[in-house]
């Protein structure tokens, strides 16, 4: 056995060429000097070598041919061109869209959604094009487009090229939630509802709500305007869900998103919130606007269904403090004096505990045990499955929640973050997810420790401040987010809906995720995504819609100069290879972490940098 090669020192050799030889007669030596050079080639899957070599395994683990990977440029530069290596196949060629869609959302576009009824906001909801109407081009960035500055700075500039929106500046000047300054936008951390800044606000929330010891890590901000309340729970390590619709409001949620918040367009209106039963420890609506007690309180009962059982909801705004504000509102003194009055009988009806009120803030607390102190005349959903809300209709029944005795029970018990992190999680310690189990959980974590660690190999800029907005898209236990977790990012963790539904296990890790179908467009703006994982992505969906579809809204969702990695199927890898070498990305495929025997493999992407009006786009874009 040869020891300590080099792949360096191999290929200087003028004799490893293997000419006709069969593999039952080729040398050691030889084998060595293959496995270097088709990886220095990128060529190993073509070649069909060493797929069951019991020779080649071996001795591939002793050489050192790691360096080969280190060619993709993940840095930012603004002026890659597109490279074409003349020994891969022509692939299909994408053209840009016109400019005219630079922030084209295709599920919340506008004038789809003028065509359904205002009633419930059915409007405002999804409404995804058919296939004839799709897009198959991809979605340019305006000249000018910059890397967004890096957390925190982030949090509180937004270069004006990349959101060229002044109408809040002028709509919400004097609430302080943005300011035009030049070539960036300023978010100083106004609000409506906190004149006195986000952090103010926050503090008078942990007066009474326990932010700072880890027992609240997840949260829902419903209308979240420019998400600045979570912005600034990102400090005290809180993480926010953040919604709005796509209104006459220009780019909320894109501002969100890039000052580096996580954040979706959607609204309440008349189907299910995308997200499992029992997970946020704290839900708030900030002069959201949204009709609490309308359509028997089937609003607050969603909030209700998310919302963990010690839970906290916060309303700040009407119709809290109406005797100082009915005028200014212009409402009568008994129009709103009756809100608050339903408001309040139907937060006892759902055994919330009202825990404080002053100003124009109230907090509820949600109780532990439920059950105890529902009314008989309460109406509660029959379904058997609160977690199967993809596109199902929203009722005016109650979700049950288990009955249990102790908070240890119930959610995530009396665990803290960051310690519910790795915790066994309830619904997987109580037998309530399918087929995963203490020890293959446990496992489960331990595997994508490994495979993390292979990716900051392969890409250092990794678990820095230059990945800030990250998304998996298929994210089954959450471990590629838990082995990442870290202040410089979040990870968006999407279970798709055809897969195994796992995102209730994610939320009580003190993660956040929504349920997605990937055959549709995502519910957010072009450029929102730094890095996105696509483990096993196109294998669960090879026979449920286009690759290439998914791959362009993929391409939608990446920032310029983002990065992607793929973990998948050796076949379904090539597949997807030969689509992206005509979308504008450069793209290295290679081994799985425990060898080239393993069928799975690693592709890793990066999107070039290109705007609307460069020399490479259409003639219509100029």
């Amino acid at each position: 056995m040869v020891e300590g090669v080099n792949c360096n020192n191999i290929m200087k050799s003028k004799h490893n060429s293997p000419g006709n030889r069969t593999r039952s007669t080729i040398s050691i030596f030889v084998v060595i000097a293959l496995c270097c050079f088709f990886y220095l080639l990128g060529a190993w899957e073509k070649s069909g070598f060493g797929k069951r070599d019991s020779i080649a395994f071996p001795v591939t683990k002793q050489t050192d041919c790691s360096n080969v990977f280190t060619n993709l440029n993940f840095e930012t530069h603004h002026n890659m061109e597109e490279i074409v290596e003349p020994s891969e196949p022509k692939a299909k060629v994408f053209k840009p869209c016109d400019v005219k869609y630079a922030d084209y959302t295709p599920c919340q576009e506008q004038d789809r959604a003028m065509k359904f009824p205002r009633e419930n906001m059915i409007y405002r909801e999804r409404h995804c094009p058919p296939e004839e109407e799709k897009l198959h081009c991809l979605i340019p960035a305006r000249k000018g487009y910059m890397t967004p500055f890096p957390w925190p700075k982030g949090r509180d500039y937004v270069h004006y090229a990349n959101v060229p929106y002044k109408s809040l500046t002028v709509e919400k000047a004097v609430q302080n939630w943005v300011q035009f300054q030049g070539k960036v936008f300023k978010f100083p951390g106004g609000g409506t509802m906190f004149p006195q800044g986000a952090g103010a606000y926050i503090d008078e929330l942990a007066s009474i709500i326990p932010i700072s010891d880890g027992s609240v890590r997840t949260a829902l901000d419903t209308g979240c305007g420019v998400a600045s309340w979570g912005a600034y729970l990102l400090k005290r390590n809180v993480l926010a869900m953040s919604f709005a619709p796509r209104d006459n409001h220009e780019a909320q949620v894109q501002f969100a998103l890039e000052r580096g918040v996580p954040a979706v367009i959607g609204v309440l209106g008349s189907i299910h919130l995308p997200y499992p039963s029992r997970a946020f420890d704290m839900a708030q609506c900030s002069r959201c606007l949204i009709p609490w007690t309308a359509n028997d309180g089937m609003y607050l009962k969603e909030v209700d269904r998310v919302l963990r059982p010690g839970g906290y909801w916060i309303l700040s705004g009407p119709p809290i403090n109406w005797k100082t504000y009915y005028k200014t509102w212009k409402r009568s003194k008994e129009d709103v004096q009756t809100e608050q009055r339903q408001i309040e009988a139907l937060a006892e009806s759902l055994c919330w505990e009202k825990k404080y009120e002053k100003g124009d803030m109230a907090i509820w607390k949600k109780k532990v045990n439920t059950k105890s102190c529902k009314s008989k005349s309460v109406n509660v959903c029959q379904t058997e499955d609160a977690d199967d809300v993809w596109y199902k209709k929203m009722d005016t029944c109650v979700t049950p929640s288990p009955e249990v005795t102790n908070a240890n029970e119930v959610a995530v018990g009396a665990l803290k973050f960051p310690a519910r992190l790795y915790a066994v999680p309830p619904r997987i310690a109580n037998g309530l997810v399918d087929g995963v189990t203490t020890e293959s959980y446990q496992e489960d974590n331990k595997l994508w420790k490994k495979h993390v660690n292979t990716y900051k190999r392969i890409n250092n800029l990794i678990g820095t401040t230059r990945y800030r907005n990250v998304m998996d898209m298929n994210a089954g236990l959450g471990g590629f987010a838990a082995a990442l977790e870290s202040r410089k990012s979040w990870v968006m963790n999407v279970v798709p809906t055809i897969a195994k539904n796992t995102l209730g296990v994610i939320y009580e890790r003190g993660l956040i995720g929504i349920y997605h179908d990937w055959c549709e467009g995502f519910s957010t703006y072009p450029r929102s995504y730094d890095l996105i994982h696509a483990s096993g992505v196109f294998s669960l969906y090879k026979n449920e819609c286009n690759l290439e579809d998914i791959l362009l809204e993929m391409d939608r969702m990446l920032r310029p100069e983002g990065a992607v990695i793929f973990r998948d199927e050796v076949d379904v890898l090539n597949k997807v290879r030969k689509i992206v070498g005509g979308m504008r990305w450069d793209a290295k495929i290679m081994d799985h972490e425990d060898g080239p025997l393993v069928p799975e493999k690693i592709l890793v992407v990066v999107k070039q940098y290109w705007v609307a009006g460069s020399r490479n786009s259409t003639s219509k874009d100029q």
